[in-house]
């Protein structure tokens, strides 16, 4: 089965490209979502396993509402009040979040630090 993930914006989408691996699907809403948008997403995800990683802000609240009602079955993934968004995110958060979602197996891990 494959997996999806699906994000606000290309900044996101870049965020999760470093630290995932390629086997991950990544979606972007580009912070729009009309019928035509969902549509599209919908045809990309089918018979995926989803994810939505959204921002927690305003917005990121309302795309998760209208994705959590188009996708029910998807898990939600949550970045911490204050960050700047998923793209503001420390790494070690994003993959705490990550192996949180049993997503473990394609995380791309840092190498470690020296000191």
């Amino acid at each position: 089965m494959s997996i999806s993930i699906i994000v606000e914006g290309k900044n996101d989408l870049s965020k999760l490209r470093r630290l995932l691996n390629g086997e991950v699907r990544i979606h972007c809403t580009f912070g729009t979502l009309n019928s035509q948008k969902l549509e599209s997403l919908r045809k990309n995800v089918k018979g995926d396993e989803l994810y939505l990683f959204l921002d927690n802000d305003p917005s990121g609240k309302r795309i998760r509402g209208v994705l959590r009602d188009t996708f029910p079955d998807a898990e939600q993934i949550y970045t911490r009040r204050g960050y700047a968004g998923v793209e503001g995110t420390p790494d070690e958060y994003v993959i705490a979040q990550l192996e949180k979602a049993g997503l473990e197996e394609f995380i791309v891990y840092p190498p470690a630090s020296p000191f």
